[in-house]
C-alpha cells in the first residue's frame, strides 16, 4: 500500500494591491514625524515602570521572563502602529 500523495505544486496567485501596498509599509524604514519620538519614549518609559514593578512583585522565573518579553512586544507593536499608520 502506497502512503505517497499526489500533491500538485501549486500556482502562486498574484499579490492584490493592497497586499503589496501592506507589505511595502511593514518593511519601509519610517522616518519619525514631529512629535511622534516623545510619544515613543513616553510609552517606553511606562513599560519600564510596569517592568520594574513586575521584577520587584514577581519571583524570578519563567513566567516572570515571559512577562517581560511580551511587553517588549507591546510597546514595540505600539510603537510600529504609531510609525506605520500616521
Amino acid at each position: 500500500m502506497s502512503t505517497e500523495t499526489n500533491h500538485q505544486p501549486t500556482t502562486p496567485s498574484p499579490l492584490t494591491a493592497q497586499q503589496v501596498a501592506d507589505l511595502e509599509n511593514r518593511f519601509t524604514y519610517h522616518p519619525p514625524k514631529p512629535g511622534q519620538p516623545q510619544r515613543y519614549e513616553a510609552l517606553r518609559q511606562r513599560a519600564k515602570e510596569l517592568a520594574t514593578l513586575i521584577m520587584e512583585t514577581t519571583p524570578a522565573s519563567r513566567e516572570q521572563s515571559s512577562a517581560l518579553t511580551n511587553l517588549e512586544q507591546a510597546i514595540f507593536w505600539a510603537n510600529a502602529a504609531i510609525a506605520r499608520n500616521e
